[in-house]
């Protein structure tokens, strides 16, 4: 049994079986093994001298259908160099109340369910299984590599209700999370930019984002020579708020998702009529005597496909170019929020233009959101923000 266990410097001085709440435990008792080698947990150095010994209630994986309870004698050496250490052992932490292996099948199953469910798996108090996970994956991670980082990206992620959010940055050609922090304001993402150093703020050359301003000063006063670029995303969904909701109003929204059925059984809305496909003659006809009535709404919802052409140059020249066609078509158009939103969105062009040489953008961001409510989800929110950054950056170590 102690050739099984493989307790390197301890051997098995009894065994018994005993009942506690309907299920069956193993309790194995070690004592130390006279001739074994024992080395100072402080430094490492061999120790012949004992200077006490106390027996703690070690728990280690099941044996069949039992659970395993090990008594094992903890040894203080006596060291010349650090006084009074605990012995190291291979297969034990120091003051852990669980044996290494049996950690890490922990470790391994809070990877695929909550840490309530691996708790009742092994018949552990959540506390414990939260402690072994948390010092599992801050040795298993280490410090973030910020090494030959040169572009980046950065988003926002809800972490709990009530417009409480935290900021994730991610490094998007390798695939992983460089950093996690709670909230979006300019004193609370500083740590990352602190934590990347001088150099490695001079080495960034992009910087992909969504109109978060307080990034952007963030960035620019840390990086000079990254170029922040805006993602498509934001500035269609910015659109959306703006310009459609605002000044289409409900009544027209409505309008928009109002089907008109044609002869042929098919449903027809008006967001559709932006979209040049052929269509039957009776379907055209209803069409056209919907978008009459609709005129306001047709010309941002054409505007709005049409400035996602933006992001899809490559010479930032031709860009600008389209960009000043369609800016005179949408203050031309003389709707109201259509003029405020071009107002607003004409600051903001050397960083959309910017994506012509940095074709980068937030979707890779996005995923990982969706991936971190996934996690959120699965444990039921966590408590403890360290432990959830951890848990984020465990799910996306990157590609190599």
């Amino acid at each position: 049994m102690a050739q099984l266990g493989g307790w390197v410097g301890d051997g098995v001085s009894s065994w018994r079986r005993e009942q506690r709440g309907g299920h069956c435990w193993l309790i194995v008792g070690l004592e130390p093994q006279a001739d074994a080698v024992r080395r100072c947990s402080g430094c490492g150095e061999s120790a012949s001298a004992i200077h006490d010994c106390t027996t703690r209630r070690i728990r280690d994986l099941p044996v069949f259908d039992d659970s395993v309870e090990l008594q094992v004698p903890r040894l203080r050496l006596a060291c010349v160099h650090c006084g009074p250490r605990l012995e190291h052992l291979d297969w034990l932490d120091a003051h852990a109340r669980v044996t290494r292996r049996l950690a890490e099948n922990v470790a391994r199953l809070c990877t695929a369910t909550s840490i309530v469910h691996a708790a009742r798996w092994f018949g552990l108090n959540w506390k414990t299984v939260n402690a072994i996970d948390f010092r599992h994956l801050e040795r298993t991670l280490g410090p973030v590599d910020l090494a030959g980082v040169t572009v980046i990206a950065m988003d926002e992620f809800a972490i709990q209700k009530g417009h409480r959010y935290a900021t994730v940055v991610v490094e998007p050609e390798r695939k992983r999370v460089l950093w996690v922090g709670r909230g979006r304001s300019r004193a609370e993402v500083r740590p990352f930019f602190e934590l990347l150093g001088s150099e490695g703020c001079h080495r960034l050359r992009a910087v992909a984002m969504d109109m978060n301003t307080a990034y952007d000063l963030e960035v620019k006063q840390h990086c000079p020579n990254a170029e922040v670029v805006y993602d498509l995303f934001h500035v269609v969904a910015k659109y959306g708020r703006e310009v459609i909701d605002r000044g289409a109003g409900r009544r027209g929204q409505s309008a928009a998702r109002r089907q008109v059925r044609s002869p042929g059984g098919q449903d027809v809305t008006l967001a559709a009529a932006a979209q040049p496909r052929e269509r039957p003659s009776e379907q055209a006809v209803k069409l056209d005597e919907l978008l009459a009535a609709n005129g306001a709404l047709l010309t941002v919802y054409l505007l709005k496909d049409d400035l996602k052409r933006l992001w899809r140059y490559r010479h930032a020249g031709w860009a600008k170019r389209f960009w000043h066609d369609w800016k005179q078509r949408a203050l031309d158009s003389g709707l109201e929020p259509l003029k405020v939103f071009v107002r607003r969105l004409e600051p903001y062009l050397p960083g959309i233009l910017a994506h012509c040489r940095w074709p980068l953008g937030t979707n890779l961001v996005e995923g990982i959101n969706n991936k971190i409510k996934v996690i959120k989800r699965m444990a039921y929110g966590y408590r403890d923000d360290a432990y959830f950054f951890l848990k984020i950056r465990a799910a996306f170590p990157g590609l190599g």
